[in-house]
């Protein structure tokens, strides 16, 4: 009924290895290694993400891709409606529990950026700054 599909995983996280580049073009065969994301998979996803204007690519020697906004312009809700449509349309039509859930979880994803994505994986990982 609520319908977030690995596309969209997948696509925040590698939007997220962007944001850690702070608008320099990153190619997209490093962020799938980093990512352990197939290749051909990321493209499809980046084509998309460019289309809907969420992402920058850059052709040529220092080419890839980039954030077309800053990372904290940008909503984990923005990248799935990119990929999956509008979220949890059924949801809202099924009415009571079901639309709660569906306006809950639209709530965490608009208020969510793929600056807060990052941020939340370097904690996760323990790579913050250490200060000597």
């Amino acid at each position: 009924m609520i319908s977030v599909t690995a596309k969209s995983r997948y696509a925040v996280v590698g939007m997220a290895e962007l944001a850690r580049n702070h608008g320099t073009p990153v190619p997209i065969a490093t962020v799938a290694e980093r990512r352990e994301i197939p290749v051909q998979f990321l493209e499809q996803l980046f084509s998309t993400l460019r289309r809907a204007g969420l992402l920058v690519s850059q052709r040529g020697v220092g080419g890839g891709y980039r954030l077309a906004r800053d990372a904290d312009d940008i909503t984990v809700l923005e990248v799935v409606q990119a990929l999956d449509g509008r979220l949890g349309e059924e949801g809202k039509e099924a009415g009571g529990i079901w639309a709660d859930g569906v306006e809950a979880l639209r709530n965490v994803f608009s208020r969510a950026t793929i600056a807060d994505v990052a941020a939340r994986e370097d904690a996760e990982r323990g790579s913050g700054m250490y200060y000597i």
